[in-house]
């Protein structure tokens, strides 16, 4: 399936007292960031430009099918394009449902925290699980991926995006491995605990750096 990139533009409220620009929030996941199998706009990533309201710019670069090997590969041309202040990294699950190697997996995350974090982006990690039936040992190696790098980079790390949605029959699509429109809600309160202080903290540089906030302060 094709990806899109949609860009949610928003500001107002939280800028009306100053010229500075909102931060850009970019996100880089797979198809449960994509909104598979839903209108988009019933995605997790659309209901949190919602619930930003005039917050932040969302831009939700996810694509169907895409595995840590392709978002690290596109990764550079969107922080160039979009030099965003938060960086949600959403990948890893197609890695896992094809049984790739979680070094391999753990290398191109990497990658794609260092390269957000060189560009001056805040990183937020989430984490994802996969069916037990790949046994004991890869499914831990998979999970523990995650940890890892959210330890070595000192990044926040949503530990499952699917809490409370994987083993509720009714919140998955027929599929099994995406959520429902009914799902996405939970999805993006699982985010948003995480989520929130970075927010706040890119509101607040991106004030501090700015001259006409400078000189009221």
């Amino acid at each position: 399936m094709s990806g899109l990139v949609l860009a949610l533009p928003l500001s107002g409220a939280l800028w009306a007292q100053s010229d500075t620009a909102p931060p850009t929030l970019l996100v880089v996941g797979d198809s449960l960031s994509a909104a598979y199998g839903i209108e988009r706009e019933q995605g997790w990533v659309a209901l949190l430009a919602q619930r930003l309201d005039q917050r932040a710019d969302v831009i939700n670069a996810s694509i169907s099918g895409e595995t840590t090997s392709g978002g690290a590969t596109r990764l550079p041309e969107l922080l160039r394009q979009h030099d965003p202040d938060l960086v949600l990294l959403e990948l890893g699950g197609n890695d896992g449902l094809r049984g790739l190697p979680p070094a391999q997996m753990s290398a191109n995350l990497e990658s794609m925290i260092e390269r957000s974090q060189q560009s001056g982006a805040e990183v937020l990690l989430l984490g994802i699980d996969i069916p037990p039936n790949y046994g004991d040992a890869y499914r831990e190696a998979f999970t523990g991926v995650f940890r890892e790098l959210s330890q070595r980079h000192q990044v926040p790390l949503v530990p499952f995006l699917l809490e409370g949605v994987a083993l509720t029959p009714e919140l998955m699509q027929d599929d099994g491995i995406h959520p429902t429109a009914e799902a996405q809600p939970i999805m993006l309160d699982n985010v948003w605990p995480a989520l929130s202080p970075l927010l706040d903290g890119a509101a607040t540089t991106s004030e501090a750096g700015d001259p006409a906030s400078a000189e009221t302060s």
